[in-house]
């Protein structure tokens, strides 16, 4: 990923974290003044939102600092520990608003409407904003995926909050909030999970799902004379960005120059496979570490 793009990713999560954040007390001064519950509970979701942004925003800056003798790749895959725990705590909000909505549709509580429709609105509108702004960086990063999740969550719960507070105005059905909410719920669970799967197998150095390895093994046999097999092939990732690969290969006994066959072997792997960083093993007889 270049410097200006990350730039311009920090730069987007910077400006929903400032907006979530400052909503989420204009949220919970609204609750307190209007005595609504459920305003009061939405603003706790903000601030873990707020927080979740604050992680992605840590996270875009920690991972600009240069590698050192410690950390020798560097501090990359630092962004996918932060969508990795933005997942998880997606999750746990969903778990939250499911046990909230079950309680409140067997015991209602009384909301007052017109003021939760004033705030959700408000709320619909910032959150908007902060998506469109997350939403123009960069769609393959998890750490801007992550925190994109987190404000469509806050967007699908002002749209819910302001359907529900019109229903409340004019029939007064106060089980109207949590069914919604369950609604909500459903869809942020699907995100959310695909989100911690997906910065899950990354975490776990998983292969690309789009990477067919075999089919790459055969690839390089057939366009490099000098190679006769390959073996030991690892491919993980820092980032879904940012591929890295290590592999044995086998030549041909009338191998020549040694350094071309992997000049060959690496800008194959750069320029059909996006691998930048690989690691290449030469062999001419028995595998070292048979």
């Amino acid at each position: 990923m270049s410097h200006a793009h990350d730039t311009s990713n920090m730069r987007r999560v910077t400006i929903a974290l400032v907006m979530t954040g400052v909503f989420m007390i204009v949220e919970v001064i609204g609750g307190i003044l209007s005595g609504s519950l459920a305003l009061l509970a939405d603003a706790g979701h903000m601030l873990t939102d707020t927080m979740a942004l604050a992680l992605a925003a840590v996270a875009f800056h920690v991972s600009k600092r240069p590698a050192d003798t410690k950390l020798t790749y560097g501090y990359q895959r630092f962004q996918i520990l932060a969508a990795f725990v933005n997942g998880l705590s997606l999750l746990f909000i969903v778990g939250w608003i499911l046990y909230e909505a079950v309680n409140r549709y067997i015991a209602p509580q009384e909301v007052m409407g017109r003021t939760m429709l004033i705030v959700a609105t408000a709320g619909l509108i910032v959150n908007v904003i902060s998506f469109t702004v997350l939403h123009g960086g960069d769609r393959e990063n998890l750490n801007i995926r992550g925190a994109a999740l987190h404000v469509a969550g806050d967007l699908l719960g002002s749209v819910a909050a302001i359907v529900a507070a019109i229903v409340i105005i004019y029939t007064g059905w106060m089980q109207i909030d949590p069914i919604l909410s369950v609604a909500v719920a459903i869809l942020i669970l699907k995100s959310a999970w695909a989100l911690v799967r997906h910065s899950a197998h990354v975490l776990l150095e998983g292969a690309p799902d789009w990477l067919d390895i075999d089919a790459m093994q055969g690839n390089l046999v057939k366009r490099i004379p000098e190679v006769a097999s390959i073996h030991h092939v690892h491919v993980w990732g820092m980032t879904p960005q940012q591929l890295m690969l290590t592999m044995h290969v086998c030549c041909k006994s009338e191998l020549g120059n040694p350094t071309d066959v992997i000049r060959q072997v690496k800008a194959l792997l750069r320029e059909e496979y996006g691998i930048g960083h690989s690691t290449i093993e030469l062999e001419t007889s028995d595998c070292a570490d048979h």
